[in-house]
Order: C-alpha cells, then sequence, then structure tokens
C-alpha cells in the first residue's frame, strides 16, 4: 500500500498531469495569434488598464477589464513600483508583474459573465484591498462599451454636479486625476473619464454610487491604509456631495 499508493500512483498522476500542461503551453505563447491587445500596470493599490484600439488610439480606464467572448486577448503586464501579480482564477494564470519588465498573458474568454481579478503577490499595506473586476460581454455589447469609453466626459447639467464638477477643477484632484474633455489632465491616479460607469470604486473596495464616493474622499487612508491619495474630508459635507455627485454621473 505505502510503495503503490504513496510512490507509483502519486508519480504516475503527477507526471501524466505535467506532460498534459506542457502540451498545453505552446498555444498558450502564440501571442501573434491575439486578437486585441490590453495593457495593465500595477500601483499601489490600483490598477491601470489600456486599451489599444484597431485605429490606434488609446483608451486608458482603470480597476476595471471588459472582454469579448471567444475573442484571444493579449495581457501586457508591468508595475511602476514593486511585484505584483495578476491574476483572474476563473479565467487564467497568474503572472507576476515586474517593474521595468513586460511580461505577457494570452486569454480567450469563453462565456459571458463577470469574474474577480486581485493581486497573487503581497506589495504592500493595502495589498488586500487590489482587487479588480472582469466583465466578459458579447462581440457587439463590447464594442459598443468600448466606443462610450473613447468619448470625453459628458457635461454635467444638474445644479449640484455643476458645483461638484467647480470643486474637482479648482483643488489638487486636477494634479493627479484625468478627466477627458476638461482640463483636467493629472497622469498619478487613475482616469475619471467615465468612472461612473464602472463597476465597483477604488479597486473594487466600495460600491458605485454616490454615497461611497463621498466615503472614499473624504475618508481615504481609513478605507485603504497607506494610499497615496490624501483624505479631502475638510472640504466640507456639502462639498463632498457635490463632487460626488459629479464622479458619479460620469458615465
Amino acid at each position: 500500500m505505502i510503495v503503490g499508493g504513496g510512490i507509483l500512483f502519486p508519480a504516475v498522476v503527477l507526471s501524466a498531469l505535467l506532460i498534459y500542461g506542457l502540451s498545453l503551453m505552446p498555444d498558450t505563447r502564440r501571442h501573434e495569434q491575439a486578437e486585441m491587445n490590453i495593457s495593465v500596470s500595477g500601483e499601489q493599490w490600483w490598477w491601470r488598464i489600456s486599451y489599444a484600439t484597431a485605429a490606434g488610439e488609446v483608451i486608458e480606464l482603470a480597476n476595471e477589464i471588459r472582454l469579448p467572448v471567444g475573442k484571444s486577448v493579449l495581457f501586457k503586464l508591468t508595475s511602476t513600483n514593486v511585484i505584483h501579480s495578476f491574476w483572474i482564477p476563473a479565467l487564467g494564470g497568474k503572472v507576476d508583474m515586474i517593474p521595468g519588465r513586460t511580461n505577457q498573458l494570452l486569454l480567450e474568454p469563453t462565456r459571458t459573465g463577470t469574474f474577480q481579478g486581485v493581486c497573487a503577490e503581497y506589495c504592500g499595506t493595502s495589498h488586500s484591498f487590489m482587487r479588480f473586476k472582469v466583465k466578459v460581454m458579447e462581440q457587439q455589447a463590447f464594442e459598443e462599451w468600448l466606443s462610450r469609453q473613447a468619448r470625453p466626459a459628458k457635461t454635467p447639467t444638474s445644479e449640484a454636479a455643476l458645483s461638484g464638477q467647480q470643486v474637482f477643477m479648482t483643488n489638487t484632484c486636477v494634479d493627479c486625476h484625468t478627466i477627458r474633455g476638461t482640463n483636467a489632465k493629472g497622469r498619478t491616479g487613475p482616469d475619471l473619464t467615465h468612472v461612473g460607469s464602472r463597476l465597483g470604486l477604488a479597486a473594487d473596495t466600495l460600491s458605485m454610487d454616490p454615497e461611497s464616493f463621498s466615503r472614499w474622499i473624504g475618508h481615504t487612508r481609513e478605507l485603504k491604509p497607506g494610499t497615496k491619495m490624501p483624505p479631502f474630508a475638510a472640504l466640507g459635507e456639502e462639498k463632498l456631495q457635490a463632487l460626488a455627485t459629479y464622479l458619479s454621473g460620469l458615465e
């Protein structure tokens, strides 16, 4: 029993699994087959996502990836600070993101749905709050979504949203964030052009609603320790609510 069940059986089974796994590797490395390229940069503690369109345009998003079902996608993975690890358990294996180097991962989602992604390498204080969602969509729905993401931010119409835009533009928000179609062109933090249409807030730490925006902006370091974004509770509740109304309306 010891020799057969403890040595021979595991050796045969594990060898067979190893041979099967190695046989799959060539297909996962044929990057020329990719029908779409997406660049992902690991930050502390969020994800910078860049889509390259067929027309050569680059669309930058944050903390959310959407994919067309049945299409092969090449992820180009890097980091600007420490080692992160990109992992979508339901879709593929993990790949390290190393500063100064670009690693690649080829995936082809076969079913629609929303899946959870995480950083699988300890990267600092808020490592556990570095999550993202992946939504796999039908081809037409994906193309419509990507087309909307390429547009500049819509102009607010309500009094509260206009007030919030004024708060955003007259404070240091513009030094760190971009909102295409406005004077906000900061590169330190996430692009917020269509932030209100995303599935989660603060790297999927909070739900997407005005109340969560207000909480996040006013208490960043309580909700995500070590984050580089300072809290803006000094703005006061009225300005925080106006700012939350403006940002949540950027869809």
